[in-house]
């Protein structure tokens, strides 16, 4: 048991350790160059932010872990000598919500500051905005708390009166009590009335966990299913309208020629926009224009890529294009494994969760029988699932904020994502990570029972007062579902089809 155990801290030690430095290397490798020697403390977040996304992904496998560390035990109090998986679930969370309403807004206003203004004089600028959200985000979650803080539990009061020891132990459907009277078996007989709700009132860190979880649940509905289905579907649909042959160089300069006209005209308009940033005349007009833009400036880097894929040049232009068509043939194969998680994530759910009783455990299942075959196997495939979700949560933010004019754009790009783009992906990680979680907890009830995330994400969350309804009407799964079959049903209809200019910046035809 205690070998087990120091086993479980070792190996949380390690995890935590790697996954801090697999963040410091995203970091560095997807850095814009302009942020290179400067702006540490935003970087200090970003890396600290993902680190705790990823640790508190890893820690519903953890837990279970955990749970099974003292299962076997043969005295009384072996799991106390486990990792406190309740507190760590609370802090790591606390920490979350302290992150995404705090710590990376402010790091964002400073970041985004007018550069011509002091440090002091931008640090100032961001602690107003930062301490007004403070002061509104702390009065309104101690109302909430003071009004509504309860957690509701129904519960059925039971009494019979008692019968002798039985010298023979007889149970069938027919008999599945002691004795032969209902007195035995109150259980079975009990009516209605004797139900009773049990009122008690939630920790206060509990309850900020909850409507962090809440929020996050209205994200992940909209942004994760109608990522599960593009994630995937956007894999093979790139595959599908990938460039077939090489340009003639002919072609490739009359393209170049185009987008640098194109390229000229965009800097144009950003500088005048710049300069009305300035004047102080930032109107929903101006935001607009600058939403355009932006759309306007990924579409072009997209053409620019594409052109250099058409006509790769230099001494290595035939490896170039080889690679090319290896990249788009891996886009294939990951697209079609990824739709396969996507459609088992999506039968699980109407399995699992949306048909009461369930049909079948499907998943929950799978993970206990590969962790038959290997202790480490139905862990490792638990965690996946749960990472694919982040994933389809990012991918879905990706294509309606291309789409959506009031959801900003903030592309994640290899060697040119911005400290800005770094910082709102992040916060989008940790404010879904929260539901990814409560999301596995329930969907995986099965494979993760008894263990505190459970506790926390399963009876106290499904209980609190006012929130209780979602949980028990499946708002949530089933938005999830819809969306995800809508997004289906458009990908099918028309992701297939190669886009057409829709804007200025667009490669001529």
């Amino acid at each position: 048991m205690g070998d087990f155990n120091l086993a479980l801290v070792i190996v949380a030690i390690v995890v935590c350790v790697l996954v801090f430095l697999f963040n410091v290397y995203l970091l560095v490798n997807y850095q814009h160059p302009d942020d290179a020697n400067q702006a540490y403390f935003p970087k200090f977040v970003v890396v600290f932010g993902l680190s705790v996304a990823a640790i508190s992904i890893l820690m519903l496998p953890a837990d279970v872990a955990n749970r099974q560390a003292c299962r076997h035990a043969i005295y009384n109090g072996a799991c106390s000598l486990t990792l406190p998986m309740k507190e760590l679930w609370l802090a790591v969370y606390i920490v979350d919500a302290v992150l995404v309403f705090f710590v990376i807004p402010f790091a964002m206003f400073y970041y985004e500051g007018d550069q011509d203004k002091s440090v002091g004089k931008r640090i100032k600028s961001a602690l107003v905005w930062v301490v007004t959200t403070a002061i509104v985000c702390a009065l309104l979650l101690g109302i909430l708390y003071g009004l509504v803080g309860k957690v509701d539990f129904t519960v059925r009061h039971l009494s019979s009166a008692a019968t002798n020891f039985p010298s023979t132990w007889e149970f069938s459907s027919s008999k599945p009590c002691i004795g032969t009277g209902a007195r035995a078996c109150s259980a079975y007989t009990a009516n209605a009335s004797s139900e009773k709700t049990w009122t008690m009132r939630t920790t206060f860190p509990e309850y900020v966990v909850a409507l962090a979880t809440i929020v996050g649940s209205v994200l992940f509905s909209i942004f994760g299913g109608v990522g599960i289905a593009c994630l995937p579907l956007g894999l093979i649909t790139s595959f599908i309208r990938r460039p077939k042959a090489v340009i003639t160089r002919s072609q490739y300069i009359k393209e170049a020629t185009e987008l640098g006209k194109k390229a000229r005209e965009l800097k144009k308009a950003a500088d005048t926009l710049h300069q009305e940033e300035r004047s102080g005349s930032k109107g929903r007009k101006w935001r607009k224009n600058v939403k355009a833009v932006e759309k306007e400036l990924l579409q072009l880097e997209e053409d620019v890529k594409l052109l250099e894929e058409m006509y790769p040049q230099g001494e290595t232009a035939e490896t170039s294009w080889a690679l090319t068509v290896l990249g788009y043939l891996a886009k294939l194969v990951l697209g079609i494994l990824g739709l396969i998680v996507s459609v088992a994530w999506i039968a699980h759910i109407v399995i699992y969760l949306l048909i009461d009783p369930p049909l079948s455990p499907f998943l929950n299942e799978v993970f206990i029988k590969l962790d038959d075959i290997w202790g480490l196997l139905g862990t490792a495939a638990f965690a996946f699932f749960c990472f694919y979700l982040l994933l389809s949560v990012i991918a879905g933010a990706m294509m309606l904020g291309l789409r959506l004019v009031f959801i900003t754009i903030h592309p994640m790009k290899w060697g040119a994502t911005l400290m800005n783009s770094f910082l709102f992906n992040v916060a989008l990680i940790l404010l879904c990570s929260i539901s990814v979680i409560q999301f596995c907890a329930t969907a995986f009830g099965y494979y993760a029972q008894a263990t505190a995330a459970q506790e926390i994400f399963g009876h106290t969350l499904q209980s609190l007062r006012g929130i209780k309804y979602l949980y028990k009407y499946n708002v949530f799964q089933i938005a999830f579902i819809v969306l995800a079959g809508l997004t289906f049903v458009y990908y099918v209809a028309f992701g297939w089809r190669r886009k057409k200019p829709s804007g200025r910046f667009q490669l001529s035809s």
